[in-house]
Protein backbone atom coordinates (compact mmCIF):
# COMPACT_ATOMS: atom_id res chain seq x y z
CA UNK A 1 0.00 0.00 0.00
CA UNK A 2 1.17 2.87 -1.38
CA UNK A 3 1.72 5.83 1.65
CA UNK A 4 0.41 9.32 0.52
CA UNK A 5 3.53 11.91 -0.08
CA UNK A 6 1.21 14.32 2.62
CA UNK A 7 1.07 11.65 4.94
CA UNK A 8 4.63 10.46 4.86
CA UNK A 9 5.70 14.28 4.62
CA UNK A 10 3.51 14.92 7.95
CA UNK A 11 5.10 11.49 9.91
CA UNK A 12 8.80 13.06 8.98
CA UNK A 13 8.00 16.78 10.38
CA UNK A 14 6.61 14.70 13.93
CA UNK A 15 9.85 12.61 14.04
CA UNK A 16 11.89 15.44 13.57
CA UNK A 17 10.03 17.45 16.29
CA UNK A 18 10.17 14.67 18.57
CA UNK A 19 13.79 14.38 17.90
CA UNK A 20 14.84 18.23 18.35
CA UNK A 21 12.23 17.52 21.85
CA UNK A 22 14.50 14.76 23.26
CA UNK A 23 17.92 16.89 21.88
CA UNK A 24 16.57 19.64 23.59
CA UNK A 25 15.47 18.26 26.75
CA UNK A 26 18.90 16.64 26.50
CA UNK A 27 20.86 19.09 26.80
CA UNK A 28 18.37 21.35 28.99
CA UNK A 29 19.73 18.39 31.87
CA UNK A 30 22.70 17.33 31.26
CA UNK A 31 24.45 21.37 29.88
CA UNK A 32 21.56 23.56 30.58
CA UNK A 33 20.30 25.69 33.84
CA UNK A 34 17.85 21.84 34.97
CA UNK A 35 21.66 19.80 34.69
CA UNK A 36 23.43 19.10 38.01
CA UNK A 37 26.05 20.43 39.48
CA UNK A 38 29.44 19.42 39.05
CA UNK A 39 30.87 18.85 42.96
CA UNK A 40 33.69 16.97 44.41
CA UNK A 41 33.80 15.59 47.39
CA UNK A 42 35.84 13.81 50.24
CA UNK A 43 36.09 11.43 53.33
CA UNK A 44 35.97 12.34 57.15
CA UNK A 45 39.19 11.13 58.00
CA UNK A 46 41.14 10.89 61.33
CA UNK A 47 44.80 12.51 61.32
CA UNK A 48 46.79 15.01 62.83
CA UNK A 49 46.88 18.71 62.65
CA UNK A 50 50.04 21.18 63.15
CA UNK A 51 47.98 24.15 63.75
CA UNK A 52 49.75 27.20 63.48
CA UNK A 53 48.53 30.83 64.48
CA UNK A 54 48.72 33.69 62.64
CA UNK A 55 48.53 37.47 64.25
CA UNK A 56 49.48 41.03 63.45
CA UNK A 57 51.99 43.29 66.37
CA UNK A 58 54.12 45.92 66.75
CA UNK A 59 57.60 46.18 67.12
CA UNK A 60 57.99 47.75 70.80
CA UNK A 61 60.69 47.31 73.62
CA UNK A 62 60.25 45.81 77.16
CA UNK A 63 62.30 48.04 79.24
CA UNK A 64 61.97 51.68 78.38
CA UNK A 65 63.42 54.13 81.15
CA UNK A 66 61.86 57.83 81.88
CA UNK A 67 64.49 59.75 82.73
CA UNK A 68 63.93 63.03 85.41
CA UNK A 69 64.85 65.15 88.44
CA UNK A 70 63.40 63.89 91.44
CA UNK A 71 63.10 67.66 92.69
CA UNK A 72 61.53 70.28 90.38
CA UNK A 73 63.94 72.46 88.59
CA UNK A 74 65.26 73.98 85.46
CA UNK A 75 67.30 72.28 82.40
CA UNK A 76 70.45 73.41 82.23
CA UNK A 77 71.42 71.32 79.54
CA UNK A 78 70.88 68.39 77.42
CA UNK A 79 73.33 66.58 75.78
CA UNK A 80 71.73 63.76 74.02
CA UNK A 81 69.73 63.74 71.19
CA UNK A 82 66.69 61.54 69.81
CA UNK A 83 68.80 58.54 68.20
CA UNK A 84 71.81 58.39 70.23
CA UNK A 85 73.30 55.63 71.20
CA UNK A 86 74.40 56.01 74.91
CA UNK A 87 76.64 53.71 77.47
CA UNK A 88 75.83 53.03 81.37
CA UNK A 89 76.85 55.76 83.44
CA UNK A 90 76.84 58.73 80.85
CA UNK A 91 75.83 62.00 81.63
CA UNK A 92 72.59 62.83 79.39
CA UNK A 93 71.39 66.03 81.23
CA UNK A 94 71.38 68.23 83.78
CA UNK A 95 69.55 70.61 85.81
CA UNK A 96 70.48 73.62 87.10
CA UNK A 97 71.46 73.40 91.00
CA UNK A 98 70.40 76.47 92.39
CA UNK A 99 72.41 76.69 95.83
CA UNK A 100 73.16 73.77 96.29
CA UNK A 101 77.01 73.87 95.41
CA UNK A 102 77.08 77.40 98.37
CA UNK A 103 74.74 74.91 100.94
CA UNK A 104 77.94 72.07 100.43
CA UNK A 105 80.38 74.95 100.98
CA UNK A 106 78.91 75.86 104.18
CA UNK A 107 78.06 72.78 105.93
CA UNK A 108 81.51 71.61 105.29
CA UNK A 109 82.23 75.17 106.80
CA UNK A 110 80.86 73.90 109.73
CA UNK A 111 82.19 70.48 109.94
CA UNK A 112 85.60 71.86 110.10
CA UNK A 113 84.69 73.98 113.23
CA UNK A 114 82.89 70.96 114.43
CA UNK A 115 86.10 68.61 114.15
CA UNK A 116 87.79 71.82 116.36
CA UNK A 117 85.06 71.96 119.08
CA UNK A 118 85.35 67.96 119.15
CA UNK A 119 89.41 68.31 119.66
CA UNK A 120 88.99 70.85 121.80
CA UNK A 121 85.93 68.62 123.95
CA UNK A 122 88.55 65.78 123.47
CA UNK A 123 91.47 67.52 125.41
CA UNK A 124 89.15 68.59 128.16
CA UNK A 125 88.28 65.39 128.79
CA UNK A 126 91.82 64.34 129.04
CA UNK A 127 92.64 66.80 131.49
CA UNK A 128 89.03 66.23 133.76
CA UNK A 129 90.76 62.58 133.64
CA UNK A 130 94.39 63.66 134.83
CA UNK A 131 92.61 65.74 137.70
CA UNK A 132 90.12 62.46 138.98
CA UNK A 133 93.01 60.16 138.95
CA UNK A 134 95.16 63.09 141.28
CA UNK A 135 92.09 63.68 143.32
CA UNK A 136 91.69 60.05 143.57
CA UNK A 137 95.07 59.65 144.93
CA UNK A 138 95.01 61.85 147.48
CA UNK A 139 91.82 60.74 148.46
CA UNK A 140 93.68 57.41 149.29
CA UNK A 141 96.44 58.87 150.71
CA UNK A 142 94.40 61.33 153.16
CA UNK A 143 92.05 58.35 154.41
CA UNK A 144 95.24 56.20 155.57
CA UNK A 145 96.05 59.38 157.30
CA UNK A 146 93.06 59.82 158.69
CA UNK A 147 93.10 55.87 160.49
CA UNK A 148 96.63 56.94 161.40
CA UNK A 149 95.47 60.08 163.62
CA UNK A 150 97.54 62.28 161.46
CA UNK A 151 94.65 64.19 159.98
CA UNK A 152 91.59 65.43 161.00
CA UNK A 153 88.50 63.90 159.70
CA UNK A 154 87.35 66.89 158.30
CA UNK A 155 90.33 67.20 155.85
CA UNK A 156 89.49 63.45 154.97
CA UNK A 157 85.71 65.00 153.62
CA UNK A 158 87.53 67.84 151.90
CA UNK A 159 89.42 65.54 149.75
CA UNK A 160 86.49 63.11 148.82
CA UNK A 161 84.48 66.00 147.68
CA UNK A 162 87.40 67.15 145.94
CA UNK A 163 87.07 63.97 144.48
CA UNK A 164 83.42 63.87 143.62
CA UNK A 165 83.77 67.57 141.77
CA UNK A 166 86.93 66.36 139.74
CA UNK A 167 84.54 63.04 138.63
CA UNK A 168 81.27 65.11 137.91
CA UNK A 169 83.81 67.17 135.58
CA UNK A 170 84.79 64.29 133.76
CA UNK A 171 81.45 62.97 133.33
CA UNK A 172 80.51 66.40 131.88
CA UNK A 173 83.39 66.82 129.77
CA UNK A 174 83.06 63.39 128.21
CA UNK A 175 79.14 64.18 127.52
CA UNK A 176 80.06 67.41 125.91
CA UNK A 177 82.88 65.55 123.26
CA UNK A 178 80.00 62.84 122.57
CA UNK A 179 77.98 66.00 121.97
CA UNK A 180 80.14 67.60 119.35
CA UNK A 181 80.90 64.12 117.90
CA UNK A 182 77.39 63.86 117.48
CA UNK A 183 76.48 67.31 115.79
CA UNK A 184 79.58 66.29 113.34
CA UNK A 185 77.99 63.41 112.25
CA UNK A 186 74.77 64.83 111.67
CA UNK A 187 76.74 67.77 110.02
CA UNK A 188 78.33 65.12 107.99
CA UNK A 189 75.22 63.52 106.90
CA UNK A 190 73.58 66.73 105.81
CA UNK A 191 76.88 67.25 103.27
CA UNK A 192 76.12 63.64 102.16
CA UNK A 193 72.54 64.50 101.94
CA UNK A 194 73.23 67.80 99.68
CA UNK A 195 76.03 66.12 97.50
CA UNK A 196 73.23 63.76 96.86
CA UNK A 197 71.22 66.14 95.44
CA UNK A 198 73.92 67.55 93.58
CA UNK A 199 74.49 64.42 92.21
CA UNK A 200 70.97 63.88 91.84
CA UNK A 201 70.98 67.05 88.70
CA UNK A 202 73.00 64.91 86.68
CA UNK A 203 70.58 62.94 84.64
CA UNK A 204 72.86 59.60 83.87
CA UNK A 205 71.98 56.46 81.56
CA UNK A 206 70.89 53.62 83.83
CA UNK A 207 71.88 51.16 80.96
CA UNK A 208 73.65 50.66 77.48
CA UNK A 209 70.69 52.24 75.30
CA UNK A 210 69.19 54.58 72.80
CA UNK A 211 67.98 57.45 73.02
CA UNK A 212 64.12 57.44 71.97
CA UNK A 213 62.63 60.75 73.27
CA UNK A 214 63.80 64.37 74.09
CA UNK A 215 61.30 65.74 76.51
CA UNK A 216 62.40 69.03 77.65
CA UNK A 217 64.84 71.65 76.24
CA UNK A 218 66.58 74.65 77.76
CA UNK A 219 65.59 76.74 80.16
CA UNK A 220 62.25 74.36 80.39
CA UNK A 221 61.17 73.82 84.06
CA UNK A 222 60.30 70.14 85.25
CA UNK A 223 58.43 69.17 88.40
CA UNK A 224 59.84 66.14 89.79
CA UNK A 225 59.37 62.66 88.07
CA UNK A 226 58.73 64.32 84.91
CA UNK A 227 60.65 62.84 81.97
CA UNK A 228 63.81 64.61 80.45
CA UNK A 229 64.96 62.04 78.49
CA UNK A 230 63.31 58.84 77.03
CA UNK A 231 65.78 55.75 76.72
CA UNK A 232 65.35 52.54 75.43
CA UNK A 233 67.14 49.10 75.88
CA UNK A 234 67.33 47.86 72.22
CA UNK A 235 68.15 44.21 73.88
CA UNK A 236 64.78 43.94 75.08
CA UNK A 237 63.11 44.86 71.20
CA UNK A 238 60.46 42.16 71.10
CA UNK A 239 57.16 42.30 69.01
CA UNK A 240 53.75 42.91 70.97
CA UNK A 241 51.31 40.74 68.82
CA UNK A 242 47.05 39.86 68.99
CA UNK A 243 45.76 37.08 68.64
CA UNK A 244 42.07 35.79 67.80
CA UNK A 245 41.11 34.55 71.10
CA UNK A 246 39.45 31.54 69.52
CA UNK A 247 42.28 30.12 67.71
CA UNK A 248 44.78 30.67 70.39
CA UNK A 249 44.34 27.38 72.41
CA UNK A 250 47.37 26.11 73.08
CA UNK A 251 49.40 29.12 72.93
CA UNK A 252 52.21 29.26 75.68
CA UNK A 253 55.69 31.02 76.54
CA UNK A 254 58.21 29.40 74.85
CA UNK A 255 56.52 28.55 71.60
CA UNK A 256 58.70 28.77 68.00
CA UNK A 257 57.56 31.84 65.98
CA UNK A 258 58.18 33.14 62.80
CA UNK A 259 58.61 37.16 62.38
CA UNK A 260 58.51 38.94 59.06
CA UNK A 261 58.50 43.07 59.55
CA UNK A 262 56.63 45.27 57.07
CA UNK A 263 59.76 46.78 55.71
CA UNK A 264 61.53 43.25 55.52
CA UNK A 265 58.84 41.75 53.17
CA UNK A 266 60.06 37.97 52.20
CA UNK A 267 62.83 37.54 55.13
CA UNK A 268 62.05 35.60 57.81
CA UNK A 269 63.03 35.94 61.41
CA UNK A 270 63.00 33.38 64.26
CA UNK A 271 61.85 34.09 67.31
CA UNK A 272 59.88 33.10 70.15
CA UNK A 273 56.74 33.26 72.70
CA UNK A 274 58.40 35.19 75.39
CA UNK A 275 55.25 36.61 77.60
CA UNK A 276 51.70 36.07 77.46
CA UNK A 277 49.57 39.14 78.75
CA UNK A 278 47.18 38.40 81.15
CA UNK A 279 44.26 40.41 80.29
CA UNK A 280 42.79 39.85 76.57
CA UNK A 281 40.83 42.46 74.38
CA UNK A 282 37.33 41.63 74.94
CA UNK A 283 36.11 44.11 72.29
CA UNK A 284 38.07 42.31 69.49
CA UNK A 285 38.09 38.93 71.39
CA UNK A 286 42.00 39.26 70.86
CA UNK A 287 44.77 37.67 73.18
CA UNK A 288 48.15 39.66 73.76
CA UNK A 289 51.31 38.05 73.84
CA UNK A 290 55.09 39.16 73.18
CA UNK A 291 57.42 37.62 70.75
CA UNK A 292 61.21 37.95 71.37
CA UNK A 293 63.81 37.89 68.47
CA UNK A 294 66.09 34.95 68.79
CA UNK A 295 68.38 37.48 66.97
CA UNK A 296 67.51 41.68 67.24
CA UNK A 297 67.70 42.89 63.20
CA UNK A 298 69.20 45.81 62.36
CA UNK A 299 67.55 48.71 60.63
CA UNK A 300 64.28 48.23 62.77
CA UNK A 301 61.52 50.90 63.77
CA UNK A 302 59.94 50.93 66.96
CA UNK A 303 56.18 50.96 65.94
CA UNK A 304 56.99 48.98 62.99
CA UNK A 305 54.15 46.78 62.16
CA UNK A 306 54.80 42.41 61.72
CA UNK A 307 53.59 39.54 60.84
CA UNK A 308 53.76 36.99 62.55
CA UNK A 309 53.32 32.77 62.63
CA UNK A 310 53.17 30.95 65.82
CA UNK A 311 53.82 26.86 65.74
CA UNK A 312 51.59 25.35 67.98
CA UNK A 313 52.18 22.23 69.21
CA UNK A 314 50.63 18.71 67.20
CA UNK A 315 47.00 17.49 67.70
CA UNK A 316 47.27 14.06 67.09
CA UNK A 317 44.41 11.50 66.09
CA UNK A 318 41.15 13.65 65.55
CA UNK A 319 38.94 14.09 62.97
CA UNK A 320 39.77 16.58 59.56
CA UNK A 321 38.08 18.05 56.95
CA UNK A 322 39.28 20.31 54.44
CA UNK A 323 38.60 24.26 54.87
CA UNK A 324 37.50 24.81 51.62
CA UNK A 325 34.23 22.43 52.83
CA UNK A 326 33.03 24.56 55.36
CA UNK A 327 29.57 26.73 54.14
CA UNK A 328 27.87 29.68 56.26
CA UNK A 329 24.04 28.92 56.46
CA UNK A 330 22.43 32.22 57.98
CA UNK A 331 24.45 32.03 61.30
CA UNK A 332 25.79 28.37 61.47
CA UNK A 333 28.53 26.89 59.98
CA UNK A 334 28.61 23.57 58.40
CA UNK A 335 29.60 21.71 55.79
CA UNK A 336 27.04 19.61 52.88
CA UNK A 337 27.03 15.89 53.80
CA UNK A 338 26.07 13.82 51.20
CA UNK A 339 23.92 10.98 52.59
CA UNK A 340 22.71 8.50 50.33
CA UNK A 341 23.08 10.43 47.21
CA UNK A 342 21.48 13.43 48.71
CA UNK A 343 22.86 16.56 50.19
CA UNK A 344 22.38 17.76 53.89
CA UNK A 345 23.30 20.09 55.93
CA UNK A 346 25.41 19.62 58.72
CA UNK A 347 26.67 22.22 61.57
CA UNK A 348 29.35 21.45 62.89
CA UNK A 349 32.11 23.20 65.62
CA UNK A 350 35.71 23.46 64.36
CA UNK A 351 39.03 23.90 66.01
CA UNK A 352 42.75 23.87 65.12
CA UNK A 353 43.68 24.59 61.88
CA UNK A 354 47.05 23.70 59.64
CA UNK A 355 48.89 25.66 57.26
CA UNK A 356 47.72 22.82 54.42
CA UNK A 357 44.34 23.98 54.81
CA UNK A 358 42.81 21.02 57.07
CA UNK A 359 40.82 21.93 60.19
CA UNK A 360 39.84 19.47 63.13
CA UNK A 361 36.43 19.08 63.67
CA UNK A 362 35.00 18.81 67.16
CA UNK A 363 31.40 18.09 66.78
CA UNK A 364 29.08 17.45 63.80
CA UNK A 365 31.09 15.31 62.08
CA UNK A 366 31.65 10.97 62.13
CA UNK A 367 34.92 9.17 60.55
CA UNK A 368 34.13 8.08 57.20
CA UNK A 369 31.54 10.34 56.40
CA UNK A 370 31.32 11.88 52.74
CA UNK A 371 31.02 16.06 52.77
CA UNK A 372 30.98 17.92 49.48
CA UNK A 373 34.37 20.37 49.08
CA UNK A 374 33.88 22.22 46.09
CA UNK A 375 31.02 22.67 43.66
CA UNK A 376 30.32 24.89 40.30
CA UNK A 377 27.46 26.85 41.68
CA UNK A 378 25.70 27.70 44.86
CA UNK A 379 24.55 24.79 46.82
CA UNK A 380 20.99 24.51 48.41
CA UNK A 381 19.02 21.94 49.86
CA UNK A 382 17.36 19.66 47.49
CA UNK A 383 19.70 20.20 44.58
CA UNK A 384 20.60 17.84 41.52
CA UNK A 385 24.60 16.84 41.71
CA UNK A 386 26.95 15.25 40.37
CA UNK A 387 30.38 13.39 41.74
CA UNK A 388 33.23 14.27 39.53
CA UNK A 389 36.71 14.06 40.60
CA UNK A 390 37.50 17.14 39.68
CA UNK A 391 34.81 20.29 38.78
CA UNK A 392 37.18 19.79 35.04
CA UNK A 393 36.74 16.22 34.87
CA UNK A 394 34.82 12.99 34.26
CA UNK A 395 32.25 11.83 36.34
CA UNK A 396 33.67 9.34 38.59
Amino acid sequence: MKIPFSLSRQILLIVFGVSLLVAFIWVATHSGPLAPIKVTVTKVVKGQISPVLFGIGTVSAQRYYLIGPIIAGRVKRVLVDVGDTVMAGQLLAEMDPVDLDERVSSISAAIDRARSVSASAAAQVQEAESRHDLASIEVARYVQLGKQGFVSKSVVDVKLQEQATMKAQLIAAKASLNATKKDQGRLEADREGLKQQRENVRLIAPVDGVVTSRDAELGSTVVAGQSVIKLMEPSSIWVKVRFDQARSTGLRSGLPAKIELRTQRGVSLTGKVARLELLSDSVTEERMAHVAFDHIPDGMAIGEMADVKVELPIIHDVLVIPNASLRLQGTQIGVWLLDNGRLRFAPVKTGSESPDGMMQVLQGLDDGQEILVYSGQEIKEGTRIEVVASLEGKVR
